[in-house]
């Protein structure tokens, strides 16, 4: 479905991941190994079963879709979508290759209305609301595309005293930028929906019911601070459109800066930097 009328920060959200869709796809084995207890966790709250039909909204290259597929089944269908027309494309190699023909891989906004309406069992999106313009109007399009009885399970980062390392990577990029520091729970930021309750509230007023939401611990742990800045480096899509103006020169001397405020996780068996998600799921 062609869909149209983006607003100004969707149209910058998918430039970003335009530039960052191949460092994304690249780095595919070091979030799996993050996130893949949250995934399941995930899929379980949204109570996802051999046969369901689900929505993976802001799927990107596909690292949750291929597991999700998994659970599904070959008697289950999945309807995959991004806004990025390039991470799709990528979505759609890696399941081709995976075997995975139950998957469909569509280019969407996921703030605006599908045109397949009580049509999914279950639906999920993994680190994707809190990007978004308008999170109520991808809700509210979720709503809509779910059958009765229908599950959304929606991951998010909790708030930045929860996460120090997003904390301290955004504001060290925003310095060196030479722009004020922002608000943390602006729209489209990493750390948006991160107030306590704040998600529930959205999916309770689009119309969803038995609303809650579950905390997982996620540190990311890689052999040293050197690995992760060179995923963020790679994929990290809103910090590497904050630096993209800066010279080559001074776009390595805020990651080095980075890196040394980041070295702060270092621990005896190599870099442990504390992450904390929320998932939060509704029922229709």
């Amino acid at each position: 479905m062609a869909q149209t009328g983006k607003s100004p920060m969707t149209e910058t959200v998918e430039a970003q991941w335009a530039a960052a869709a191949e460092g994304w796809d690249a780095q595919a084995s070091v979030l799996d190994a993050w996130l893949s207890g949250p995934t399941r966790t995930m899929l379980d709250l949204a109570g996802i079963e051999p046969g369901s039909r689900v929505l993976d909204i802001a799927a990107g290259a596909g690292g949750q879709t291929i597991v999700l597929a998994q659970r599904v089944g070959r008697q289950g269908r999945i309807l995959a979508t991004d806004l990025s027309p390039f991470l799709v494309e990528r979505l759609r190699g890696n399941v081709a290759r995976a075997g995975l023909r139950m998957v469909e891989a569509r280019a969407a906004d996921a703030q605006m209305p599908l045109t397949e309406t009580d049509a999914f069992d279950a639906a999920i999106c993994r680190l994707g609301l809190m990007l978004m313009a308008e999170p109520p109007l991808c809700l509210s399009a979720t709503h809509a595309a779910l059958k009765s009885g229908g599950r959304f399970s929606a991951m998010v980062f909790a708030g930045p005293d929860a996460n120090p390392c997003i904390r301290i990577l955004m504001a060290t990029a925003a310095r060196h930028a030479g722009v004020p520091p922002r608000d943390p729970f602006a729209p489209g930021g990493l750390l948006s929906l991160g107030r306590p309750g704040y998600l529930d509230q959205l999916f309770r007023a689009v119309g969803f019911s038995d609303v809650s939401t579950f905390q997982i611990e996620a540190p990311f742990r890689l052999p040293s601070v050197d690995d992760y800045i060179a995923f963020l480096r790679a994929a990290a899509a809103p910090v590497i459109a904050l630096l993209s103006h800066l010279d080559p020169d001074a776009q390595d001397a805020a990651w080095a800066d980075i890196r040394r405020q980041l070295a702060a996780f270092d621990v005896t068996a190599g870099w442990n930097g504390p992450n904390t998600l929320l998932v939060t799921t509704g029922r229709k």
